[in-house]
């Protein structure tokens, strides 16, 4: 293992050229290799999990569930918050930050960055809970690409631009899970499933996100600095993939969704009012019987 450990980092460092020193000895970031275990692990788990599921009982993780969810709302809050202040505390330059000018701050975007890292890593729960509930209609092209590939994304940025134009991305996307890990830790408590509305605006604001993000970076390209040029041409290129993504996401769960409604309605299908309904029919029959019964 330390010699194929050895011979990934040899080509890499050639490939990338000299790694950032300051993450040097951090968990998980001195070899690619574990980083890379870990994704094959998730792509054969996401593989063979729903077949071992196929016949057994959905298990319930309603309990688990709502802490999971609560730690990673917390945990993103938390990386929002640091991810801010050290913007402000350095001085960071919105059109174009190097990785090196920003003193102290620079170190703490680091750190905070670190935990963005390994939050992808914990979030390979997501995928795990939807096959263990038997949710596999969720477990779609989007979701395992995006999982798959922003643990492997972000080994990267740690290793090589850990701090400076890397920023912005990771902070939208913390406050973005902030409400998306509030929303999924809810909806696991059946009696605050009717007051939840807002998630096809989470959605809407992850589309914003990769646009705002694909801005900001642009900006590195148009008015360079010290940052590596080629990071931000490769995030333009992963954030467009991620609209196409997103959107087609977006219209097949949303837009379709409101289309045949509105086609049922006007077909006169009970089906669009069914609560309402049979609560209607069976009141009607609920009556009809007392009657009987009086008579």
């Amino acid at each position: 293992m330390e010699l194929l450990d050895k011979t990934i980092n040899s080509y890499l460092d050639v490939w990338l050229g000299p790694r950032d020193p300051r993450v040097k000895g951090w968990l998980l970031l001195e070899n690619y290799t574990p980083t890379f275990i870990f994704s094959v692990l998730y792509l054969l788990i996401v593989w063979l999990g729903p077949k071992y599921m196929r016949n057994k009982q959905p298990f319930s993780c309603r309990g688990i569930l709502v802490v999971y969810n609560l730690g990673l709302t917390l945990l993103s809050l938390y990386m929002f918050y640091e991810l801010v202040t050290g913007v402000w505390e350095g001085g960071y330059n919105f059109f174009c930050q190097d990785t090196h000018s920003g003193g102290e701050a620079d170190m703490k975007i680091i750190r905070v960055l670190w935990w963005y890292y390994f939050s992808k890593l914990i979030e390979f729960m997501d995928t795990f809970f939807f096959i263990l509930r038997k949710n596999n209609h969720q477990i779609t092209v989007l979701h395992v690409y995006h999982h798959a590939t922003m643990l492997n994304i972000w080994w990267f940025v740690m290793n090589w631009v850990p701090c400076g134009h890397s920023y912005f991305g990771a902070t939208l996307n913390s406050f973005i899970h902030v409400l998306m890990y509030s929303y999924y830790g809810l909806s696991a408590i059946p009696a605050m499933r009717p007051y939840l509305w807002w998630k096809k605006y989470i959605t809407q604001g992850q589309l914003t996100q990769f646009v705002l993000t694909i801005f900001q970076t642009s900006c590195g390209v148009v008015w360079p600095c010290a940052f590596p040029q080629g990071w931000l041409y490769f995030q333009i290129s992963y954030m467009i993939s991620l609209i196409i993504l997103f959107t087609n996401f977006y219209i097949q769960t949303y837009n379709k969704k409101a289309s045949s409604r509105r086609k049922e309605y006007q077909n006169g299908s009970t089906a669009t009012v069914n609560g309402y309904t049979n609560s209607f029919s069976s009141l009607e029959n609920n009556v009809k019987q007392r009657k009987q019964r009086k008579d």
